[in-house]
């Protein structure tokens, strides 16, 4: 694969899915911005090391999100690809579906200003930029967002929300951008961290595969629905090792 001359923004860029796949990019030869919230001081560490571009700003924020958006195609001088990885589940530990009082108005806007209004901002900024190259969009959605349980309902309902935006965007964006979707499963990453072995163990044992998902598992193909499946739009893949099978 070679993506010299190609440039990308990976928001949430500075660990995780979003560092692995901008390393990845960068290895094709692609130049690569990323996004990280301006506290984060593994943002400027990761640029520092991989010769990324800096692109600080908050997708949850509508002023900071397009203005970062801006910022990172004045420095790459266009825009290709654009990963709309950054997401959260704005608590620690799972909250089972029946304690509705956790989830309060603050709880429920957190999430969605990130995990679905921040990836329409960005879209919506980096539109222009993408139509002119022919480019590619891919969301980091979750197999939350497909039935399967995940660490709230409002974060099953924001990654299925995700999904369902992808679809539009799809349409809103053709014939000139490709608009898809990888959905994780249990990935081993820094949202992973407080999660105790024999919980790790237990999802790694539902899934067919038998072992949890890696960064770099999601990372590949979301490279390979930015840089190949030229016919491929409006598409949600299923990255999960087969758990939702198990």
């Amino acid at each position: 694969m070679n993506l010299s001359g190609r440039t990308a923004l990976v928001t949430g860029g500075a660990s995780g899915i979003g560092l692995a796949t901008a390393r990845m990019l960068a290895e094709a030869g692609c130049r690569v911005a990323i996004n990280f919230l301006a506290a984060d001081p593994r943002g400027p560490r990761e640029a520092a090391a991989h010769g990324f571009v800096e692109a600080p700003g908050d997708v949850s924020d509508a002023d900071d999100s397009r203005r970062m958006v801006r910022h990172a195609i004045e420095r790459l001088g266009r825009l290709d690809f654009l990963v709309n990885n950054a997401g959260t589940p704005a608590t620690p530990e799972p909250i089972p579906p029946e304690q509705l009082d956790a989830m309060t108005e603050d709880f429920w806007a957190a999430i969605l200003s990130t995990n679905l209004m921040g990836p329409f901002r960005c879209a919506q900024a980096a539109a222009p930029a993408l139509r002119e190259a022919k480019g590619a969009v891919v969301n980091t959605g979750s197999v939350a967002g497909l039935t399967f349980m995940g660490s709230s309902i409002a974060y099953g309902a924001s990654k299925a929300g995700l999904i369902n935006l992808t679809q539009n965007l799809a349409r809103a964006l053709a014939p000139d951008v490709r608009v898809n979707a990888v959905a994780p499963g249990a990935v081993d990453s820094p949202w992973s961290e407080a999660w105790g072995n024999e919980r790790k163990a237990k999802s790694a044992e539902r899934a067919l595969l038998k072992r949890r998902c890696t960064p770099d598992d999601i990372a590949e193909v979301i490279v390979f629905l930015l840089s190949s499946a030229r016919m491929v739009t409006g598409q949600t893949v299923v990255v999960d090792g087969g758990l939702m099978l198990g």
